[in-house]
């Protein structure tokens, strides 16, 4: 249901379908699956274009939004065309934009690979080490880990982009800004599976143990797989 106040559009989802298909509502139930209503203020799709709309959007990702997010805010492909070729919106990949004049981000690249999954992947494996500070290496792909049901999907991935498929609740999830990560223990545990060398690995497990981030005995599949280079005191 919904109501106008001064010209937005105040809407009570009541189902968590609703909430899904709302681009202001979606980065709350990517966070907080138990709710069950949520007050958005978007401004709705009779108001037409709404540029506060989709700056609102994209400025918490980064200043990126994607086709789908603008069609939301009342924007249409052809109407995006005349915002490229004006110079306000720049297309950075398919489906995918940025306002030009917003600044920049630290991790824009990550939130761009994010926003290709349709929402649905957490960055995962050495990216979520290195956002963690659990590493000092950059790693030289972005890592997703994509839901296990997308494993028989058949798309384009982009470069740069390196994919896992597996079901990431949320108690095993963090945030960084607007990207989901995978939260140490997981990470950890989860480059323990992808054989990251012994040497990086044991040295991201000795600062997260350090740093009081996890304890030994959430590392069960990193002691494991130490174990046969001396362990992760070696």
């Amino acid at each position: 249901m919904s109501e106008l106040v001064d010209g937005i559009a105040l809407r009570v989802h009541e189902s968590k379908v609703k909430l899904d298909d709302c681009a202001y509502c979606r980065p709350v139930l990517a966070q907080k699956l138990n709710i069950t209503y949520v007050l958005c203020m978007g401004r709705g799709s009779s108001d037409g274009p709404s540029w506060s709309s989709l700056f609102e959007i994209a400025a918490g990702q980064e200043g990126l939004f994607t086709t789908k997010q603008a069609a939301e805010a009342g924007y249409s492909p052809q109407l995006l065309n005349h915002h490229v070729r004006a110079g306000k919106v720049v297309r950075i990949q398919r489906s995918i934009y940025r306002l030009v004049y917003f600044p920049a981000g630290e991790h824009e690249e990550l939130v761009a690979a994010w926003l290709w999954t349709e929402l649905a992947g957490v960055v995962s494996h050495q990216s979520a080490l290195a956002l963690h500070g659990l590493s000092d290496l950059l790693p030289a792909h972005i890592h997703l880990t994509l839901p296990a049901a997308w494993r028989r999907r058949r798309f384009r991935v982009p470069e740069g982009v390196l994919l896992h498929h597996a079901d990431v609740p949320l108690e095993d999830r963090a945030w960084f800004g607007a990207i989901p990560t995978t939260n140490p223990r997981r990470s950890l545990n989860d480059c323990a599976h992808e054989g990251l060398s012994p040497d990086l690995l044991r040295q991201a497990a000795a600062q997260a143990l350090r740093r009081g981030l996890v304890t030994k005995d959430e590392l069960g599949d990193v002691e494991a797989a130490l174990a046969p280079f001396g362990g992760l005191a070696a």
